[in-house]
């Protein structure tokens, strides 16, 4: 009788076990299809090249294009990181880009690297604070540093909640998230 038990008891400890590690590997499929790493040799190579965590590099295309590489904003923001125009125009001509128009702003190779150029900038303009950093590529850095000039601590880091635009706001908060969860699947 007691044997009948520990078999039981042992069969239905096996298949819980089974059960456990089955939906682990659904949700961990399920968190991958959520947040996909599209253009993963690009994003570590631009991220290696100028020194910013490939991952929050995918966080930011996740928030701005969904990963579509034809993604175009009502504001005339193109490609996988949703660069304007002028933007794209200034930050190729500084990195020293030959034959640069605005169409290649739809190649994601192109992209990737003129925004990943661009997030090094404000990292390094505004002393590597990722939620100022990823304010001013939502709102402007002139934006920012208007912000900045009428805050009376300055020297603090910026609290996402005292950003000065609902929109920028939600942008920072999507974008941490979404690193969040990047660092949590793939880090």
């Amino acid at each position: 009788m007691v044997l009948g038990k520990k078999k039981i008891i042992l069969q239905l400890l096996i298949w819980s076990i089974i059960a456990f590690i089955g939906f682990s590997s659904v949700a961990y499929i399920s968190a991958r299809l959520l947040f996909p790493l599209h253009y993963w040799p690009l994003l570590q190579h631009y991220g290696q090249h100028y020194n910013i965590d490939p991952l929050l590099l995918a966080a930011v295309i996740r928030a701005e294009s969904k990963f579509f590489p034809r993604a175009q904003s009502e504001a005339g923001a193109l490609g996988l990181m949703q660069i304007v125009p002028e933007t794209g125009v200034w930050a190729a001509d500084e990195m020293g880009l030959t034959d640069f128009n605005i169409d290649k702003l739809f190649d994601p190779a192109i992209n990737i690297q003129v925004g990943a150029w661009y997030l090094r900038e404000l990292l390094e303009e505004f002393n590597e604070d990722i939620v100022l950093a990823l304010a001013a590529y939502n709102c402007g850095r002139g934006n920012v540093k208007q912000w900045l000039q009428t805050r009376k601590e300055t020297e603090q880091q910026a609290n996402i909640n005292e950003l000065p635009y609902a929109e920028t706001r939600s942008y920072v908060q999507k974008v941490l998230r979404n690193y969040y969860w990047y660092q949590r699947i793939y880090g």
